[in-house]
């Protein structure tokens, strides 16, 4: 296994005592990675692939929204979409709100790009995330709904987020 950047973590003793926020933070750092390689593997660009997704779900958005939602800066988009319009999979319209600002469309090539390689993909990650044994998967689950829940809802001041009686909060950060 390469160095994908924990190396700096293992100061903090063997993995095996880390805290449960620490393992997280260490296996999302892992992740990002390994996601886009599988992805690039399937002959797609990963930011391609996933700007697709997103507009298959929520087509019609401007440049901007996409940057933020991908968490690319808005460069990352413009050259991104360059390349798809390029290819017959997005194209830029005028907004109908806005006449300087552009909405992304996905074409029919899009789509079909997209249900050419998502199965493919989508067994490929299955295979990547398949590491939770039968008898722990719900309360994996609930931890990462749980997860979700509080970075969705992490307050723009950055306020305390647990309450006073919420014990446990404690200890299981990076």
């Amino acid at each position: 296994m390469g160095n994908f950047g924990i190396d700096d973590l293992k100061l903090y003793g063997p993995m095996e005592e880390w805290p449960v926020g620490r393992l997280f933070a260490a296996a999302s750092r892992l992740a990002g990675p390994v996601v886009w390689r599988i992805v690039e593997k399937h002959g797609i660009s990963p930011a391609g692939y996933f700007l697709l997704r997103l507009l298959i779900v929520e087509d019609g958005l401007r440049p901007g929204e996409v940057a933020k939602r991908l968490h690319v800066t808005p460069a990352t988009v413009t050259s991104v979409v360059d390349t798809l319009e390029r290819n017959g999979h997005v194209r830029r319209e005028p907004s109908y709100r806005d006449r300087r600002g552009v909405m992304l469309r996905i074409t029919d090539a899009g789509r079909e790009l997209l249900a050419e390689k998502s199965e493919s993909i989508g067994r490929d990650l299955g295979r990547l995330y398949d590491v939770v044994g039968e008898d722990d998967v719900e309360a994996v689950r609930r931890f990462l709904l749980r997860l979700i829940e509080r970075l969705e809802n992490y307050p723009d001041d950055d306020n305390d987020l647990h309450d006073d009686n919420d014990e446990e909060a404690e200890g299981d950060g990076a």
